[in-house]
Formats: structure tokens, C-alpha cells, sequence
């Protein structure tokens, strides 16, 4: 039986030395990628994660089970990558799309210019509303599931 994260959240508050480890294994590679669009540098991305891992390790202690334990570890993280975004003077960049055989992508420029807008547009938005369109639309969350301080007053 696989246990559940709450599980792993309160054997990890009680002692157990792998519980950790193993609930952070379970959502380490979706906050990097929150993390990246966020902060648009995938090492600031990574330094983020590790840094958020290390708070809720702390912090786990503090977990009231009011929300979903991936939400917990998601609002430590964005909360994190907030308060770099405020602190950086970094220039968001766009990553290439790697090369690929002409069969795979027809149209090179047209998939670039489709990321470019995709990039642009996200950068555009207020740093939670950005974290809520990549959880819920590039990540796939319900939005029942998505902190509630993402959504908009009115949403219910």
C-alpha cells in the first residue's frame, strides 16, 4: 500500500528519516517546473525548489492538513518564488526549442513565435495569477484543487 502524503508529512514529523524524502521525490520535478515560469532561470528555478523543500522539511510541524499537502508544498514554493521576483533584476529569457528533424516540426519559426507569445504573455501577468494559469493549465491542477488565493474574488 502506498501511503498517502499526509502520511509521509506526520511519519516525517514523527521521526521517520525516509518519509521526506520520499513525499519530496513525489513532487520535486512539478515545483521545478512551476518554479521555471515563474522565474523564467532554471537555476533560480532550482535554488527555489531546494529552497521551499527545506522550509516545509522545517516547517512540517506547522502543517494544520487545511489544504492538500502538494498545495502546502506549492504555496511554500510560490511564496518563494514571489519574494525573488521582487528581489531580482533578472530579464526573463526563452528557452530554444532543441532541433529537431524537419518531419517532427514543419514549421520551426511558427512553433518559436507560438512560444515567444506563450513566454510574453505569461510575464505579462501579476506573479499568483501566473503561478495559478501554470498550475491549472500547464500543469493540469483542477481548479477546485488550486489555492484558493489564486483564483479571483468572485470565482466560487
Amino acid at each position: 500500500m502506498v501511503p498517502s502524503d499526509a502520511d509521509l508529512l506526520a511519519a516525517h514529523v514523527a521521526g521517520d528519516p525516509r518519509a521526506f524524502g520520499e513525499l519530496a521525490g513525489r513532487y520535486r520535478a512539478r515545483m521545478w517546473g512551476l518554479a521555471v515560469r515563474i522565474l523564467d532561470h532554471p537555476e533560480d528555478a532550482a535554488d527555489a525548489v531546494q529552497e521551499a523543500l527545506v522550509a516545509a522539511y522545517r516547517r512540517a510541524h506547522t502543517y494544520r492538513g487545511d489544504a492538500l499537502v502538494r498545495t502546502w508544498l506549492h504555496r511554500i514554493l510560490v511564496n518563494l518564488c514571489v519574494d525573488r521576483r521582487r528581489a531580482s533584476v533578472r530579464r526573463p529569457t526563452v528557452p530554444l526549442a532543441d532541433a529537431e528533424p524537419a518531419d517532427v516540426r514543419p514549421d520551426l519559426a511558427v512553433d518559436l513565435v507560438t512560444r515567444l507569445s506563450v513566454h510574453a504573455a505569461l510575464a505579462a501577468l501579476p506573479v499568483a495569477q501566473r503561478a495559478a494559469v501554470v498550475l491549472v493549465d500547464v500543469q493540469g491542477w483542477p481548479v477546485e484543487e488550486a489555492p484558493g488565493s489564486w483564483r479571483s474574488p468572485s470565482a466560487p
